[in-house]
Protein backbone atom coordinates (compact mmCIF):
# COMPACT_ATOMS: atom_id res chain seq x y z
CA UNK A 1 0.00 0.00 0.00
CA UNK A 2 1.33 3.67 -0.75
CA UNK A 3 -0.02 6.71 1.49
CA UNK A 4 0.06 10.03 -0.49
CA UNK A 5 -0.21 12.92 2.16
CA UNK A 6 1.43 16.73 1.97
CA UNK A 7 0.89 16.33 5.70
CA UNK A 8 3.82 14.85 7.32
CA UNK A 9 2.41 13.96 10.46
CA UNK A 10 -0.75 12.05 8.90
CA UNK A 11 0.72 10.49 6.70
CA UNK A 12 3.15 8.88 9.44
CA UNK A 13 0.03 8.59 11.50
CA UNK A 14 -1.57 6.53 9.25
CA UNK A 15 1.25 4.50 8.02
CA UNK A 16 1.80 3.35 11.62
CA UNK A 17 -1.89 2.16 11.99
CA UNK A 18 -2.27 0.45 8.84
CA UNK A 19 1.06 -1.26 9.31
CA UNK A 20 -0.05 -2.65 12.65
CA UNK A 21 -2.59 -4.78 10.33
CA UNK A 22 -1.30 -8.28 9.81
CA UNK A 23 -2.69 -8.55 6.77
CA UNK A 24 -1.93 -4.81 4.83
CA UNK A 25 1.66 -3.80 4.13
CA UNK A 26 2.76 -0.47 3.55
CA UNK A 27 5.38 -0.24 0.92
CA UNK A 28 6.06 3.60 0.46
CA UNK A 29 4.88 7.20 1.34
CA UNK A 30 4.78 10.38 -1.08
CA UNK A 31 3.87 13.71 -0.24
CA UNK A 32 2.41 15.48 -3.56
CA UNK A 33 0.93 14.49 -6.53
CA UNK A 34 4.73 13.84 -8.10
CA UNK A 35 5.57 11.76 -5.90
CA UNK A 36 3.19 9.76 -6.18
CA UNK A 37 3.52 8.62 -9.47
CA UNK A 38 6.61 7.95 -9.26
CA UNK A 39 6.28 5.64 -6.28
CA UNK A 40 3.58 4.07 -7.86
CA UNK A 41 5.29 2.71 -11.02
CA UNK A 42 7.97 2.07 -9.08
CA UNK A 43 6.54 0.17 -5.80
CA UNK A 44 3.09 -0.87 -7.87
CA UNK A 45 1.11 -0.82 -4.98
CA UNK A 46 -2.48 -2.72 -5.24
CA UNK A 47 -3.53 0.10 -3.15
CA UNK A 48 -2.92 4.13 -3.24
CA UNK A 49 -4.42 5.94 0.19
CA UNK A 50 -4.73 9.47 -1.68
CA UNK A 51 -5.11 13.00 -0.54
CA UNK A 52 -6.17 15.61 -3.26
CA UNK A 53 -4.77 18.83 -2.30
CA UNK A 54 -1.47 18.73 -2.70
CA UNK A 55 1.56 21.19 -3.97
CA UNK A 56 3.01 20.20 -7.76
CA UNK A 57 0.63 17.51 -8.84
CA UNK A 58 -2.82 17.10 -6.95
CA UNK A 59 -4.16 14.08 -6.22
CA UNK A 60 -7.46 14.12 -8.84
CA UNK A 61 -4.34 14.51 -11.62
CA UNK A 62 -2.12 11.83 -9.85
CA UNK A 63 -5.31 9.27 -9.66
CA UNK A 64 -5.75 9.76 -13.28
CA UNK A 65 -2.25 8.97 -14.49
CA UNK A 66 -1.89 5.98 -11.18
CA UNK A 67 -5.00 4.52 -12.79
CA UNK A 68 -4.08 4.76 -16.91
CA UNK A 69 -0.51 3.27 -16.08
CA UNK A 70 -1.28 0.48 -13.24
CA UNK A 71 -4.94 -1.05 -14.02
CA UNK A 72 -4.32 -3.27 -11.16
CA UNK A 73 -3.34 -0.73 -8.71
CA UNK A 74 -6.44 0.94 -6.79
CA UNK A 75 -7.05 4.55 -5.10
CA UNK A 76 -8.74 5.32 -2.34
CA UNK A 77 -9.07 8.89 -1.95
CA UNK A 78 -9.18 10.37 1.99
CA UNK A 79 -9.14 14.03 2.25
CA UNK A 80 -11.03 16.56 4.00
CA UNK A 81 -12.38 18.13 1.28
CA UNK A 82 -16.16 17.55 -0.12
CA UNK A 83 -16.84 20.09 -2.60
CA UNK A 84 -19.35 18.38 -5.19
CA UNK A 85 -16.93 18.92 -8.34
CA UNK A 86 -13.78 17.34 -6.35
CA UNK A 87 -15.42 14.05 -5.59
CA UNK A 88 -16.46 14.18 -9.09
CA UNK A 89 -13.55 14.27 -10.44
CA UNK A 90 -11.56 12.04 -8.46
CA UNK A 91 -14.16 9.69 -9.27
CA UNK A 92 -14.12 10.25 -12.95
CA UNK A 93 -10.19 10.15 -12.72
CA UNK A 94 -10.69 6.16 -11.43
CA UNK A 95 -10.61 6.56 -7.43
CA UNK A 96 -13.02 3.33 -6.72
CA UNK A 97 -13.69 4.86 -2.70
CA UNK A 98 -13.79 8.06 -1.14
CA UNK A 99 -13.64 8.55 2.28
CA UNK A 100 -13.33 12.13 4.16
CA UNK A 101 -10.68 12.67 7.22
CA UNK A 102 -13.40 12.80 9.89
CA UNK A 103 -13.89 8.63 8.94
CA UNK A 104 -13.21 6.23 11.99
CA UNK A 105 -9.80 3.97 12.01
CA UNK A 106 -12.62 0.99 11.28
CA UNK A 107 -14.36 2.57 8.00
CA UNK A 108 -10.66 3.46 7.00
CA UNK A 109 -9.50 -0.22 7.66
CA UNK A 110 -12.59 -1.21 6.39
CA UNK A 111 -12.50 0.49 3.15
CA UNK A 112 -9.18 -0.36 2.67
CA UNK A 113 -9.96 -4.33 2.08
CA UNK A 114 -12.77 -3.66 0.47
CA UNK A 115 -10.76 -0.93 -2.38
CA UNK A 116 -7.92 -4.53 -2.33
CA UNK A 117 -11.03 -7.04 -3.43
CA UNK A 118 -11.87 -4.43 -6.36
CA UNK A 119 -15.22 -3.17 -4.45
CA UNK A 120 -16.40 0.55 -5.12
CA UNK A 121 -17.26 2.24 -1.84
CA UNK A 122 -18.84 5.75 -1.46
CA UNK A 123 -20.21 6.89 1.89
CA UNK A 124 -23.95 8.23 0.93
CA UNK A 125 -23.49 12.04 0.85
CA UNK A 126 -20.68 11.58 -1.26
CA UNK A 127 -22.28 9.45 -3.71
CA UNK A 128 -25.36 12.20 -3.89
CA UNK A 129 -22.80 14.53 -4.97
CA UNK A 130 -21.32 12.12 -7.52
CA UNK A 131 -24.66 11.82 -9.05
CA UNK A 132 -25.88 15.42 -8.49
CA UNK A 133 -23.26 15.98 -10.94
CA UNK A 134 -24.02 13.67 -13.27
CA UNK A 135 -27.59 15.19 -13.24
CA UNK A 136 -25.98 18.21 -14.18
CA UNK A 137 -24.22 16.84 -17.14
CA UNK A 138 -25.73 17.86 -20.56
CA UNK A 139 -26.06 14.84 -22.64
CA UNK A 140 -24.14 14.31 -25.64
CA UNK A 141 -25.53 13.21 -28.97
CA UNK A 142 -23.24 9.94 -29.39
CA UNK A 143 -24.80 8.38 -26.03
CA UNK A 144 -28.64 8.11 -26.51
CA UNK A 145 -27.89 5.15 -27.77
CA UNK A 146 -25.86 4.16 -24.95
CA UNK A 147 -28.50 5.09 -22.86
CA UNK A 148 -31.31 3.42 -24.65
CA UNK A 149 -29.57 0.06 -24.51
CA UNK A 150 -29.12 0.59 -20.74
CA UNK A 151 -32.79 1.17 -19.90
CA UNK A 152 -33.41 -1.69 -21.81
CA UNK A 153 -30.97 -4.08 -20.39
CA UNK A 154 -32.31 -3.07 -16.83
CA UNK A 155 -36.09 -3.81 -18.29
CA UNK A 156 -34.25 -8.05 -17.56
CA UNK A 157 -34.50 -6.94 -13.66
CA UNK A 158 -36.72 -8.11 -11.89
CA UNK A 159 -38.82 -6.32 -8.83
CA UNK A 160 -36.40 -6.75 -6.07
CA UNK A 161 -33.47 -6.19 -8.41
CA UNK A 162 -34.62 -3.24 -9.60
CA UNK A 163 -35.50 -1.47 -5.89
CA UNK A 164 -32.01 -2.85 -4.85
CA UNK A 165 -30.53 -0.51 -7.80
CA UNK A 166 -32.79 2.57 -6.85
CA UNK A 167 -31.33 2.06 -3.31
CA UNK A 168 -27.90 2.19 -4.59
CA UNK A 169 -27.99 4.65 -6.84
CA UNK A 170 -29.23 7.01 -3.45
CA UNK A 171 -25.71 5.92 -1.94
CA UNK A 172 -27.55 3.21 0.02
CA UNK A 173 -24.60 0.67 1.70
CA UNK A 174 -25.41 -3.19 1.39
CA UNK A 175 -26.53 -2.77 5.14
CA UNK A 176 -28.68 -0.06 4.81
CA UNK A 177 -30.61 -2.18 1.57
CA UNK A 178 -30.90 -4.98 3.69
CA UNK A 179 -32.76 -2.96 6.43
CA UNK A 180 -35.08 -1.34 3.89
CA UNK A 181 -35.77 -4.63 1.63
CA UNK A 182 -36.02 -7.02 4.55
CA UNK A 183 -32.65 -9.15 3.08
CA UNK A 184 -29.74 -10.43 5.00
CA UNK A 185 -26.64 -8.24 4.05
CA UNK A 186 -24.94 -11.29 2.50
CA UNK A 187 -27.69 -11.61 0.35
CA UNK A 188 -27.90 -8.26 -0.59
CA UNK A 189 -23.85 -8.54 -1.98
CA UNK A 190 -25.65 -11.58 -4.05
CA UNK A 191 -27.57 -9.25 -5.27
CA UNK A 192 -25.65 -6.20 -6.37
CA UNK A 193 -23.23 -8.79 -7.81
CA UNK A 194 -26.24 -10.26 -10.13
CA UNK A 195 -27.37 -6.74 -11.23
CA UNK A 196 -23.76 -5.63 -12.07
CA UNK A 197 -23.60 -8.76 -14.28
CA UNK A 198 -26.72 -8.42 -15.65
CA UNK A 199 -25.84 -4.89 -16.42
CA UNK A 200 -22.35 -4.80 -17.64
CA UNK A 201 -20.97 -2.88 -15.10
CA UNK A 202 -17.54 -3.12 -13.65
CA UNK A 203 -18.03 -1.19 -10.14
CA UNK A 204 -21.50 0.30 -7.93
CA UNK A 205 -20.40 3.80 -8.63
CA UNK A 206 -21.02 2.83 -12.53
CA UNK A 207 -24.49 1.21 -11.40
CA UNK A 208 -25.95 4.67 -10.24
CA UNK A 209 -24.64 6.17 -12.78
CA UNK A 210 -26.55 3.99 -15.14
CA UNK A 211 -29.61 4.10 -12.73
CA UNK A 212 -29.89 8.04 -13.22
CA UNK A 213 -29.05 7.48 -16.36
CA UNK A 214 -32.05 5.52 -17.29
CA UNK A 215 -34.18 7.72 -15.25
CA UNK A 216 -33.49 10.41 -17.93
CA UNK A 217 -34.50 7.77 -20.93
CA UNK A 218 -37.81 7.22 -19.20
Amino acid sequence: MLIVDDQALLRRGMSLMLSLEPDIQVVGEAGDGVEAVDQARLLRPDVVLMDLHMPRKGGVAATREITAALPQTRVLVLTTMESDQTVFDAVRAGALAYLLKDATEAEVLETVRAVHRGESRLTPQIARKVLDQFRLLPEPAHTRDTDAASAESSSALNDKEARVLQLIAEGMTNKQIANIVFLAEGTVKNYVSRIMEKLHAKSRTELAVMAVRQRRVE
